[in-house]
């Protein structure tokens, strides 16, 4: 079992993040926030996948405008992505938004800063303080050379002692960079030091395929050390990608279940089956099932029952058939033919049984 880190909780309106809460999952929209419609129907999207929390982009004064109908319509709490601009911060503020993003390293204006932290106290705004490699003060970058794991918690440091001084504490902390063993180490050194909860995630991770690879190693690292309280798997891809691939992580882990896991065997002489299509079926039928369940598509004798006892219902594949096994123990032979029914009837009864 993974031993957590210890830290205080913060309040995302109604979503709890750290002080022992689940692992919250978060994603962030790719429309222009100014089209309420768009955007609320992404939203809508990536609450049906598991989405807790989610960030919207306000770069422009038309998107702090649009903050109000969507806040009122959105299903779980939003996350205004400030940069640069004061005056936008303030009129996000207006819109009873549940928090906002804010890079101190893009601002530059303690006076300013602070009066935004003064205002989301007063309104009940929680803050995500975001220190990234690429907006990284210039004292800093002048003190180690280049945006070090030292740099950055560092900086972090700096700016949650800076937050706390003004009396503000339900603020969360993301280090982020693109440098998988630079990111981990510098959640680690600021883990250390502080139960400030932490966001973690790879910013940057590219494309799905080699994204997923990379957040999940950076991801994962963290977590199995104990570290990170809310996600979010950065993806150039759908966003209801970065929220599947992030439960699956969790899952992975053993920290959150969410939807059907499926353990199956590599592929090799010894099958009889055509496992491929069998589990790209299964997979395909199951897709939208929020129920947490384990299935093993097993593909002979040596990786039978034996090896997937811990899943919830399974098939242990022999020759053109298999067993259709429950909870560890077999409930009969099925076809190679009917056997993907089969085995998605029992599950559909479970989800029933679970109702």
């Amino acid at each position: 079992m993974i031993e957590r880190r210890k830290t205080r909780p913060v309040y995302v309106g109604n979503v709890q993040v750290g002080g022992g809460a689940p692992v919250v999952v978060q994603s962030m929209t790719d429309t222009k926030t100014h089209d309420v419609e768009e955007t609320l129907s992404q939203i809508n999207r990536l609450y049906q996948v598991g989405c807790e929390l989610i960030r919207v982009a306000v770069p422009r004064e038309e998107d702090a405008l649009a903050l109000p109908e969507i806040v009122k319509n959105s299903p779980i709490p939003v996350i205004g992505d400030i940069h640069f601009s004061p005056r936008i911060a303030f009129l996000s503020l207006e819109s009873g938004i549940h928090g906002i993003r804010l890079n101190p390293g893009n601002i530059n204006d303690e006076g300013k800063i602070r009066e935004i932290l003064q205002e989301c106290e007063r309104k009940g705004v929680a803050v995500r303080l975001g220190v990234n490699s690429g907006s990284l003060e210039e004292r800093l970058l002048q003190k180690y050379g280049y945006p070090s794991a030292e740099a950055l918690a560092e900086s972090a440091l700096h700016w949650s002692e800076f937050f706390e001084k003004t009396g503000f504490t339900n603020f969360k902390v993301s280090i982020k960079g693109s440098d998988v063993l630079q990111n981990v180490e510098a959640n680690r050194i600021f883990a250390s030091k502080t139960d400030i909860p932490l966001h973690i995630g790879i910013t940057e991770a590219g494309p799905s395929g080699k994204g997923t690879v990379k957040s999940s190693v950076g991801i994962g690292i963290l977590l199995y050390l104990g570290i990170g309280d809310t996600v979010r798997v950065s993806l150039t891809a759908p966003p209801e990608e970065e929220v599947k691939t992030a439960y699956d992580i969790l899952s992975s882990l053993g920290l959150r279940r969410r939807g059907v896991e499926i353990v199956s065997c590599p592929t090799c002489g010894r099958i009889e089956v055509n496992l491929p299509e069998v589990v790209r079926r299964v997979e395909e039928s199951l897709k939208d099932i929020k129920l947490p369940i384990k299935v093993a598509i097993m593909g002979c004798v040596v990786n039978a029952i034996g090896e997937a006892k811990e899943a919830d219902i399974g098939l242990a594949c022999g020759y053109k058939s298999a067993v259709l096994f429950k909870e560890g123990k077999p409930i009969r032979r099925v076809s190679e033919e009917e056997m993907v029914e089969e085995l998605l009837r029992e599950i559909k009864t479970m989800e029933e049984d679970a109702k």
